[in-house]
This record gives C-alpha cells, sequence and structure tokens, in this order.
C-alpha cells in the first residue's frame, strides 16, 4: 500500500492583498422583534480591501457598507430603517469597518478588533472570525473566503427608537447580531 501524501493544514491565506467581491459580500443582522420572533436583513458591503501579513496577526481590513440599501423582506420595514428613526440614510448612506487588531488562533480562527461608525458614531467591536479557505476560481483569480459575527447594542450607535408594549418588552430588541460573510480576490 503506497503511503499518502497530505495537504499541508492552511490556516491564513497567503500573504498579500486582496479586492472585495461585491456579489459574494454582505452583512446580515438579526433582531428581536415584539419580544417573540427574530427579524433578519442585510446590507451588501460596497467596497472594501483586506491585507494579509506575513504573520496573520498583522492583517488589516476596511469594508463600507450601504446602509441605504438594507433588506429584510418587507419594504415597509426597510424605509422605516432607513429614516430618521434608525439609520438617517438621508443624511448617512454608509457605514464603515476598519479593523485596528487580530489576534490569530492558529486554528483558521481569529478575533478580529475594530471600529464600526454607524451615523458619524464610532464604536469599538469585537468580532469572532473564521478563514474559510482558498480557491481557484474558473476566471483566473484567487479567491478566499472569512465569516464573522458579533453581537452589539444599537443605542451604542444612537438607534434608540422603540414603542413599550402594554404586556412588557418593546417593539424591536437592543441586542442586534450582525454576521459577516466575504469573498475577496488576490490581486
Amino acid at each position: 500500500m503506497a503511503a499518502t501524501q497530505h495537504q499541508p493544514v492552511e490556516y491564513a491565506p497567503a500573504p498579500g492583498t486582496y479586492a472585495l467581491d461585491l456579489t459574494h459580500s454582505y452583512v446580515s443582522f438579526t433582531a428581536r422583534h415584539l419580544m417573540v420572533t427574530k427579524v433578519r436583513g442585510r446590507f451588501p458591503v460596497t467596497a472594501g480591501q483586506l491585507v494579509i501579513g506575513q504573520d496573520p496577526a498583522t492583517s488589516t481590513v476596511e469594508a463600507t457598507i450601504d446602509i441605504a440599501a438594507v433588506e429584510s423582506g418587507d419594504p415597509k420595514r426597510d424605509e422605516h430603517l432607513r429614516s430618521s428613526d434608525f439609520f438617517d440614510t438621508e443624511n448617512h448612506q454608509y457605514a464603515t469597518f476598519r479593523s485596528t487588531r487580530l489576534d490569530d488562533h492558529h486554528d483558521g480562527e481569529f478575533t478580529l478588533y475594530g471600529d464600526l461608525t454607524i451615523k458619524g458614531v464610532t464604536r469599538p467591536v469585537e468580532l469572532k472570525g473564521e478563514y474559510l479557505g482558498t480557491q481557484a476560481s474558473p476566471w483566473g483569480d484567487t479567491r478566499v473566503g472569512f465569516s464573522a459575527e458579533t453581537e452589539v447594542s444599537r443605542k451604542d450607535w444612537g438607534l434608540e427608537w422603540n414603542v413599550a408594549l402594554e404586556t412588557g418588552g418593546v417593539v424591536v430588541g437592543d441586542k442586534i447580531k450582525l454576521v459577516i460573510d466575504a469573498e475577496w480576490i488576490a490581486q
């Protein structure tokens, strides 16, 4: 029986600069509604750059999220989210993220720290992330994928609109789960 050769396990993409694949990248959100269910939606990511360092811990990422293009499956809710009650997209169309530090767990998982700016307010966030792999695409380029998630208080960015319910609780929960899925193209 011939010995099998094992490919080395890859925990991070090759060092270099990567551009965001806009058609395969988005930020999704989940919020409690009426305290009994969850509403989900997503925002497209419209710009971004990823730089993987020789030491993965020195890597950086920047992204721009189009808040005005929110999709939650209900046009009336989307319009309310765009209003001054929430994101005020007439004055603040985009949110931005800029990494400040990365802790590489050396197993394909990492913790990414950065500054998230929404409505002109910048707050630090901590994302738990996973490197999903590298793949040569049929279009002659190399792609890498990542996912990351966190939970934030929407009030930290001044998103405070709500209505109290007669039976207790509120219409919209404060804690918002964010999940980022991003595909990047080697430059």
